[in-house]
């Protein structure tokens, strides 16, 4: 099988063919393909047109490859990912958006296959698609054909080739088009609609996604068109895929992929990010000094001119020392200046209007905005700080921090509250240690010393600073005055009352629990940091002892036992029980100090194992059901574990029935040894024994329930149940409440019945003699249901076939029809009635039946003669009754016969 390389990937209007082959200068030859399967790319370089303006996640081309092994999978990467990626299907998308350039852009396309690592690799060529400047306008306005790619097999042998995908040219599309609409873009086609009746339909957001309907398919046809005017400040492009399927729905082309990018019109105005802008500018600063930057923005494509903006300043206010001592960079919106002479003591604040302009600036065709520079002159530093005194003095008691102890006051000729005037202070000498630092009052520009670290008086009792006063900013050049001022602090330390404090602290204690009460522990005793105040002894107080267990002599610290260490209380956590206790002066004011006593409780063999759990469940027969139980010990090692478990001589039954097994240092297994025991509770003793020394043992009790079980091994007795959680009273008082709601239901139903059935027995409003509505009728019982409707409405057609009453069957006549009498002669109707003896008929008819006795009112079927096609009497729609009754006149309704005299006496009675 042979193919035609360099060939397009598509089909081309014959002026891009020709554009397309002197671009690519590829010429067309004809290959062999070979017939064995080859894993890879079809190709070592794909090209493919595009357009030249690039939108981020626009789809630009497929790449195809072929797998011998349809099970592999396969992972495209892309050797340029920034700007274009490869999704798992194949499609090239653009990574970001921009611009190609009019020479050909090159990348690499590779896929390796997950499992073996294996790589192919395929070189891409995007060629920017050509500008027809020759083409004249009627070409331009063509519709152009998109035809979908197909695929044709050899059924005769195993091997199909297949036509590679292809990707479509975006359709540009002019926003704010005027029409008319809808208007027709492109024409899809599939080259199979000669021999199948096809449907095509598009797919995505502006088909039948939303926005839906923007864009709309002729069905047959294949015409594309959009149906209103697009805004690209809205959506830029439109990503539709098209689809082109049998009469009966099935899919017989590979959807293709129909980008349509809507070029921008220059439809908005600049707009300025903010009404006013505000810089500041030093004074005196050089020309080309850089002041602010204002920025607009322009929704229209910033890429194109009409979203290329330019500045311009249109005035300065005021306009001394100069009209221009500003200027704009016309493209990048910075403001600088241009002349010298800015004096913030002549003017303080320059006013400028600044204009934007798109078109890049064209006043003829561009539109433009403007917004107000406000630039403020700025003071610069040409007087240094001055303090107001050479020496500072302050005092500060020991062991404060965080106080203040002096205020530094310095004078400054600037402009308050700026750069220039605000003052920065920091110490030259006299605090190697870093005890204080000096912060700025905002408001007052004062120096405030403060104490950051403890001060000792034993140790340090007066500090002399050195401190020095500059600006946050330098000194402008020229300057002759010197750059900072200094001053000395003298500072003076105050003695206090200090607090005790206990050497060590904490303080550890190793013992072994079980000290007997009484016995001495430890002596724990304070410090008083007061070296020169005469203060009497300390005084030792308890602060906290959880368990009671120690007492502390007031006078030397001793502390003895109350109690017997425990270990295991609940006080001690990790063997390790606190105590604190207080140390008091007697100084002004008294002070106190805490220290912790920590002991660690060394274990000894106190205590005896214990069996856990105390009760469990197994079955009545010798099952593998085995009791797993667990020996407890407080003790820690070496007098807890590993554990000894047996089984006492006594009672005998114990031995005989049960048997232990120890499967752990910790664990044992406790088991039947017969094959049968009946269900009950049982108390089994158990003897565990520790590995302490010397050895700590204890009998258990371990109540054991055997029970009943199914083949699962679970328990079925009815007590368990019970014992799960709902006892005998509570089963009871369930059922006792579910039988009390059945009956309020009950009640509720014959309730209800019963006021249905009272309903039903109340008699009209209206009484029957009265009622002049010849169709109600009053039954002592309901209708004869579904008989009711058992109705031949063929006899409306044919009333001559109707069955007579007399040979009915006397079981299926219901009680509410006509009795049984000699039936009146009615009159007949020929079967082919003259229109104008209809008159004679009706008359006929009535006459008849105001005679007859067994007439209806009846559940009966009436029966009716057509009338033909046409009825020389009046319209019923004549007979309309008149607002005021007063009007109209009844009497003659007693000329109807009897049945209508009621009808007469009502409606014609004069004013009664």
């Amino acid at each position: 099988m042979c193919r035609v390389a360099g060939a397009p990937p598509r089909i081309l209007p014959p002026l891009a063919l020709m554009l397309l082959a002197a671009l690519q200068q590829a010429p067309i030859k004809a290959t062999c393909e070979d017939m064995s399967c080859k894993t890879g790319f079809p190709e070592d370089v794909h090209s493919a047109v595009v357009s030249r303006s690039v939108h981020g996640g626009q789809p630009l081309l497929n790449v195809r490859f072929q797998s011998c092994d349809g099970n592999k999978k396969i992972h495209f990467g892309s050797s340029e990912p920034e700007d274009f990626r490869v999704g798992e299907d194949g499609v090239v998308y653009a990574g970001r958006s921009f611009q190609l350039s009019a020479e050909p852009t090159e990348f690499i396309v590779s896929a390796q296959d997950k499992e073996t690592q294996e790589e192919w690799q395929m070189r891409v060529k995007l060629t920017p698609e050509p500008v027809f400047a020759g083409a004249s306008e009627k070409d331009q306005k063509k519709i152009e054909d998109i035809i979908f790619p197909w695929q044709q097999y050899k059924h005769s042998s195993p091997l199909k080739r297949q036509k590679r995908d292809w990707v479509i040219p975006p359709i540009n599309l002019p926003e704010n088009s005027r029409g008319p609409f809808p208007q027709e873009l492109v024409r899809i086609r599939s080259d199979r609609d000669k021999s199948l009746s096809l449907r095509y339909s598009v797919t995505g957001p502006g088909a039948d996604q939303p926005p839906t309907g923007i864009f709309i398919i002729n069905p047959i046809s294949g015409q594309l068109s959009v149906t209103k005017p697009l805004d690209r400040e809205q959506i830029a492009s439109f990503h539709l895929r098209a689809h082109a399927v049998d009469v009966n729905g099935n899919q017989v082309e590979n959807p293709i992929d129909i980008v349509i990018n809507v070029i921008d019109m220059n439809d908005n105005r600049p707009e300025f990010l903010h009404q006013v802008w505000n810089g500041t500018v030093p004074e005196g600063s050089k020309p080309g000094t850089y002041v602010m930057t204002v920025t607009a923005i322009d929704a229209d494509d910033p890429n194109a001119q009409n979203g290329m903006l330019r500045y311009r300043i249109l005035s300065q206010a005021p306009s001394s020392p100069s009209p221009n001592m500003f200027t704009i960079n016309n493209e990048t919106g910075d403001i600088i200046t241009v002349a010298a002479g800015l004096d913030r003591e002549k003017v303080q604040q320059y006013t400028l209007i600044i204009q934007a302009t798109d078109m890049e600036g064209n006043p003829t065709y561009g539109l433009s905005n403007t917004a107000t520079a406000v630039i403020t002159v700025t003071d610069v530093n040409d007087n240094p700080p001055e303090f107001t005194a050479m020496t500072f003095y302050g005092e500060v008691p020991e062991n404060r921090v965080d106080v203040i102890v002096a205020n530094l006051t310095v004078t400054d000729k600037d402009q308050p509250h700026t750069p220039a005037w605000n003052a920065m202070y920091r110490m030259t000498g006299g605090d190697p240690a870093g005890r204080f630092t000096i912060l700025t009052d905002p408001n007052s520009n004062d120096g405030l010393v403060t104490v950051v670290k403890p001060i000792d008086f034993e140790t340090n009792r007066m500090f002399v600073l050195t401190v020095a006063a500059e600006n946050q900013v330098p000194l402008a050049k020229g300057i002759q005055h010197p750059p900072q001022s200094t001053a000395t602090v003298s500072i003076t330390v105050i003695d206090v009352n200090e607090s005790p404090y206990f050497v060590p602290n904490p303080k550890l204690v190793r013992q072994e629990e079980g000290l007997l009460a009484g016995s001495m522990l430890t002596t724990f005793t304070a410090q008083d940091p007061d070296r020169y105040m005469q203060q009497t002894s300390l005084r030792y107080s308890k602060l906290s002892d959880p368990a009671n267990w120690l007492k502390i002599d007031p006078v030397n610290g001793q502390i003895t036992t109350t109690a017997v260490l425990d270990r295991e209380s609940i006080y001690v956590q990790n063997n390790m029980y606190n105590a604190t206790f207080l140390a008091s002066d007697n100084g002004i004011p008294p002070m106190s100090g805490t220290g912790t006593l920590q002991i660690y409780l060394l274990d000894i063999n106190d205590n005896a194992p214990q069996v856990n759990p105390k009760e469990a469940t197994t079955c009545e027969t010798l099952q593998p059901n085995a009791i797993n139980i667990t020996a407890v010990d407080p003790d820690i090692d070496p007098n807890a574990g590993p554990f000894a478990f047996e089984l006492p001589d006594t009672p005998a039954s114990i031995k005989r029935n049960w048997t232990i097994v120890r499967i752990s240092g910790d664990h044992a297994q406790l088991s039947l040894r017969i094959r049968f025991l009946e269900a009950g509770i049982y108390d089994v003793p158990i003897v565990i024994t520790d590995s302490g020394n010397p050895h700590a043992s204890s009998t258990s009790v371990l109540k054991v329930k055997v029970c009943q079980c199914d083949i699962n091994g679970d328990c079925t007795d009815v007590d368990r149940i019970v014992g799960a959680g709902l006892g005998t009273g509570a089963i009871i008082a369930i059922l006792l409440c579910i039988i009390i709601l059945l009956i309020l239901v009950l009640m509720f139903v014959v309730w209800m019945k019963r006021r249905d059935k009272e309903r039903q027995a109340k008699q009209l409003l209206i009484d029957p003699e009265d009622d002049v509505r010849d169709n109600i009728l009053k039954y002592d019982e309901e209708g004869g249901g579904e008989e009711d409707q058992d109705y031949d409405l063929s006899q409306l057609q044919q009333p001559d076939t109707v069955e007579p009453d007399a040979i009915k069957p006397v079981g299926i006549r219901r009680l509410d029809e006509r009795p049984i009498h000699a039936e009146p002669q009615y009159p007949v109707r020929s079967a082919a009635p003259h229109p104008g003896d209809i008159g004679d008929f009706i008359n006929e008819g009535l006459k008849a039946a105001d005679n007859d006795p067994t007439a209806p009112p009846y559940d009966s079927l009436l029966v009716f003669d057509y009338e033909g096609s046409g009825s020389t009497a009046g319209s019923l729609s004549s007979l309309n009754s008149s607002s005021s009754g007063g009007e109209q006149d009844y009497d003659y309704l007693n000329d109807w016969g009897p049945r209508f005299k009621k009808l007469a006496d009502m409606y014609g009675g004069g004013d009664d």
